[in-house]
């Protein structure tokens, strides 16, 4: 969740080890990931392609595909759409400069503030002293760094939150608690955790937990986490927790079972809508039917009176072999569509609660409540509401998007260690101009071949520089680059000569911005050097 900045560092904060193509995801260090398409399949991240069309305005970055992938954004679109409360949130670890990775996220956090989100920015501290043996006294020269460059972009502080993690007692407070819920056997899946690992360490991540879900402690709402896919353990760690913490679970059932996911819930309302198209009328339908229904088709089904099966198909892992044990041993029971209400964690007020406000037909059973006139929506806001009017938390689970990774302006790893692969936002512009001039291009061996076979912008970490920051939100510029690049129109030199131009101007005018904001990070709510400094 926090950008990063060690020698082994990326642009967006991620770092790189060798072996991170094969997804083993490792906050602390992979970053590289040879086929974005890969973590569709295996981490369940979504394209944001799909959800492009419905973003407001959307970001030069979502609009170019840089931000390439999402987990549940939908659910942040459906509030900003609906001038609803939602928040952004992201985290930075000072253990460097500033850099043009970090910017990224920065314009992420303060573009969803332009779309109305309580956007907040925290300084990681505690991980950064924990995870990187960092002192207080380093931290606090690179905190003011991040804190300047961040409001130089646009970050309004006093429409935002701005904390350091030593400082805030809430989050802290929070991480104890979510504590509870966790256990050393998920550090070492999540992180590769072992006996050698610092207590210290552990207790970063859980407050790494508790800064992704502190924007809700003043209410629920749906909140994004911007981040690189190295980062994305933190945010799914973060959502099982949120979940652990709820009072009420809520899903769909159909007997007094229960069924183990939502594979084997679609077979279940498949199977339910199959039989009440074809069953006669004034027929219940029970749960044997189903079960004959799945075993041997709607010709076997005994509406009169269904019998037991007298074999159970081995489960294979299919869900529609899955349900059939329990299918069957529900028996006559009818099987009819409701909204189940799990008791998870839920005070004895709170249940009771619950079950007296539940509308309509139910059935209370000792640690759930069927509801049959309620849709899964309204459920879900009624365990909400009756959880936070008992002291709960009411989390919703946290979403997050995905941007791709910056190549090093040598060609290889962008690293902190090897000064010539990254620009710094503090570096001097002509600095930063002859970065831009001694970078390796996606050019050919010579004039008369890149003119011939054209060049290799998207393998040219030159343009990079241009679609993910240069070209700003001009996106017609950043597409004539390209296609003049591609169609061999375009030569090396001249491409790096605006490139690095470009680049010494954005330094000078980002520098003389943040010389501006320097009063008004000095009246932020944020202190500036730790307390626990020695």
């Amino acid at each position: 969740m926090t950008a990063d900045h060690t020698d082994t560092t990326a642009t967006d904060g991620g770092t790189e080890t060798d072996g991170a193509d094969d997804l083993a995801l490792d906050p602390w260090g992979s970053s590289t990931v040879s086929d974005y398409r890969k973590l569709f399949e295996e981490f369940g991240i979504e394209s944001f392609e799909d959800v492009l069309g419905d973003v407001p305005s959307p970001h030069y970055l979502m609009r170019r595909a840089i931000i390439f992938g999402h987990r549940d954004y939908r659910r942040v679109l459906e509030a900003m759409q609906d001038d609803a409360p939602f928040a952004a949130l992201s985290g930075f670890m000072p253990t460097g400069d500033p850099h043009i990775g970090h910017k990224m996220v920065f314009d992420e956090i303060i573009w969803h503030q332009a779309q109305g989100g309580d956007a907040t920015a925290l300084i990681a501290d505690l991980e950064a002293h924990a995870a990187r043996d960092l002192t207080w006294a380093e931290i606090d020269e690179h905190t003011k760094d991040y804190l300047l460059s961040l409001l130089a972009l646009g970050f309004d502080p006093d429409e935002g939150t701005l904390y350091r993690q030593s400082t805030n007692r809430d989050v802290q407070d929070l991480a104890f608690e979510l504590g509870i819920e966790a256990n050393f056997s998920e550090f070492q899946s999540i992180y590769g955790f072992d006996g050698e690992t610092d207590v210290s360490h552990m207790q970063s991540v859980v407050t790494q937990m508790a800064d992704i879900l502190s924007p809700q402690l003043d209410e629920p709402k749906p909140t994004v986490v911007p981040v690189g896919p190295d980062q994305d353990p933190h945010v799914r760690f973060a959502r099982d927790l949120a979940a652990r913490t709820r009072y009420f679970g809520v899903t769909e059932a159909f007997a007094s079972f229960e069924v183990d996911d939502d594979a084997e819930r679609a077979v279940l309302r498949d199977a339910y809508a199959r039989l009440r198209e074809h069953a006669p009328a004034e027929t219940t339908i029970r749960c044997l039917h189903a079960a004959q229904l799945l075993d041997d088709g709607m010709d076997a089904v005994e509406w009169e009176a269904p019998s037991s099966l007298d074999h159970v198909a081995v489960t294979t892992g299919d869900p529609e072999t899955t349900v059939l044990p329990k299918l069957n041993n529900a028996g006559m029971e009818p099987l009819r569509p409701r909204v189940r209400f799990l008791d998870r964690n839920a005070t004895d007020d709170a249940f009771e609660a619950l079950i007296d406000a539940v509308p309509g037909e139910k059935r209370v059973f000792e640690a759930h409540v069927d509801s049959f006139d309620m849709d899964r929506a309204a459920a879900e806001d009624l365990a909400r509401e009756v959880e936070v009017d008992h002291g709960g938390y009411g989390f919703v689970p946290p979403s997050s998007i995905y941007h791709r990774f910056m190549t090093g302006l040598t060609g290889g790893k962008m690293s902190s260690s090897i000064p010539a692969s990254h620009i710094s936002l503090l570096d001097d512009p002509d600095e930063g101009y002859d970065k831009v001039k001694a970078a390796t291009t996606g050019g050919r061996t010579s004039a008369e071949e890149q003119r011939e076979l054209g060049g290799e912008p998207d393998d040219c970490p030159v343009y990079e520089l241009y679609a993910y920051l240069l070209a700003s939100d001009d996106d017609e510029f950043a597409e004539r680059v390209y296609e003049e690049c591609r169609e061999g129109e375009r030569l090396c030199g001249d491409c790096k000569e605006q490139a690095a131009t470009l680049m010494r101007e954005f330094l000078a005018e980002h520098q003389e911005k943040r010389a501006e904001v320097e009063e008004q990070l000095e009246a932020a709510d944020i202190e500036l050097e730790s307390p626990r400094r020695r």
